[in-house]
């Protein structure tokens, strides 16, 4: 009697195997390890390119000569359903009402505007006609035109939500609007008329003298930039009298305290004990939480409230798009409003939509060299991608043009080197001791901040359309 004995080992092609697989051979080898790895690591830039300052009393003064701003704020609003309605107090940042704290008579003021709807193209004021509305943009964008030295029509400026103009409206009665102002998308107006005005004015004793106190106060002479100015005489012949003047000081200059971002790192002690080859494990765990804190620390300096650059441009350094998407004209007017502009910072998807628009004007924007990494440009600046700026879910974002450095009055990163179980500059692992379940535990902190020397050291170009072809 004959029996077949089947192979242990075949291959596809049913021979018996004629050496040692590789599956039981890796159980003799040493395998190849990498490092853990994240996604969540980032270029952060922003972190790159900012110089950092020394903070050693964890507060930094930035002193700056006085400054006489007067309503250069933004108006905003509340809703309900599609009725909208100007916050009272917030009527004290139009010049005119600024300092007005008569809750009633803010009240009436608000209750008085008239909400009205615009379609795309229409015109809200024409120039030559009488001025006799305050105007508060609730939403939408709009722009102001004007005629140019050859008779053809210039844009002035564009407006958008929380702007407002005829402000000086209820000091003017018989004045005419010097300029047209056309919608470029659908908007939401609220508007005063003179008036309902001057009947409020009429009934409230407190309106009336703050409107005529307003109009008989004098003030100082200023730069242009709305500092105190500095008396200086030039091109005169004789022996005329040369001015006396000083330089006067913010008395009440701003200070940025250090923030702080941390973290409690937990590991075990058998793990930390028998698991340290190839790598060792403490050092993985803390090389991977110090670049989330590091992302962390990006993302507070572009949207943090108290000091993030997004929440604390001037709002004199901030503008808007002429159309939706970001043109090549539009960073032309960013990069005009400041010297020697270092900088331009913006979403992946922000520089994508730029690229787009150059593409389709035939303009290729070329590389420039930062840090030994080549990154696209406009205009020799460089436009460095920064996924901390938001993306809101209608698609639009922002666009980042600064000036850094001390000595050139800009954008400064804080922090404070020197301190105690440093691990890196201004970030120290501290041992918090093992608890009765045998973990070690370390907390990691961070400690970083960003200020602004003068106003025109950043701006930004808002409410960027990203998704538009």
């Amino acid at each position: 009697m004959t029996t077949s004995v089947e192979p242990d080992h075949a291959g596809e092609t049913g021979q018996s195997q004629l050496s040692l697989g590789t599956a039981a051979a890796r159980q003799l080898a040493t395998t190849t390890k990498s490092v853990p790895q994240m996604q969540g690591i980032s270029s952060r830039w922003l972190l790159r390119v900012l110089p950092w300052v020394q903070v050693s009393a964890g507060t930094y003064r930035v002193n700056r000569r006085l400054t006489y701003t007067v309503g250069d704020g933004r108006v905003e609003f509340i809703s309900t359903g599609t009725e909208v309605r100007v916050i009272p107090p917030e009527l004290g940042e139009l010049p005119l009402l600024r300092g007005f704290e008569d809750g009633a008579a803010l009240e009436a003021l608000a209750d008085a505007f008239v909400q009205r709807e615009y379609a795309a193209g229409d015109t809200l004021v024409e120039a030559g006609a009488p001025a006799d509305h305050v105007f508060l943009i609730a939403h939408g964008k709009l722009n102001r035109t004007g005629p140019g030295k050859y008779g053809d029509e210039t844009v002035l400026g564009v407006l958008a939500d929380g702007d407002y103009f005829g402000e000086k409206v209820p000091l003017e009665p018989d004045a005419t609007w010097p300029f047209t102002v056309r919608a470029v998308t659908r908007c939401t107006v609220l508007a005063l008329p003179l008036q309902a005005f001057q009947e409020l004015a009429d009934r409230s004793e407190a309106l009336r003298a703050h409107v005529a106190g307003f109009a008989s106060r004098t003030h100082p002479p200023l730069n242009r930039r709305g500092e105190a100015d500095i008396a200086v005489t030039s091109g005169h012949t004789g022996e005329p009298a040369i001015p006396g003047t000083f330089v006067d000081y913010e008395l009440a200059p701003r200070e940025y305290e250090l923030s702080v971002a941390q973290t409690v790192l937990r590991v075990h002690t058998r793990v930390s004990d028998l698991y340290n080859e190839p790598m060792s494990q403490l050092e993985q765990q803390l090389r991977l939480t110090v670049e989330a804190l590091r992302e962390r620390q990006e993302h507070e300096i572009v949207n943090n409230r108290e000091f993030g650059l997004l929440h604390n441009a001037d709002l004199g350094q901030r503008i808007h798009t002429r159309s939706g998407p970001p043109t090549p004209d539009d960073l032309d007017e960013l990069l005009a409003r400041r010297r020697k502009t270092q900088y331009l910072l913006a979403h992946p998807r922000t520089i994508a939509a730029f690229g787009r628009e150059c593409t389709s004007r035939g303009l290729y924007p070329q590389a420039v060299d930062v840090l030994g990494t080549p990154v696209r440009s406009w205009r020799g600046v460089p436009l460095l991608p920064c996924n901390k700026i938001p993306v809101t879910e209608s698609g639009t974002s922002s666009i980042l043009a600064m000036r850094t450095g001390e000595e050139n009055q800009g954008v400064v990163g804080l922090h404070q080197t020197g301190i105690p179980d440093e691990y890196q500059p201004s970030l120290n692992v501290r041992f918090m001791g093992i608890s009765e379940q045998a973990v070690s535990s370390y907390l990691v902190s961070a400690y970083y901040s960003a200020a602004i020397l003068v106003p025109d050291a950043l701006g930004v170009l808002e409410d960027v359309e990203i998704g538009r072809g």
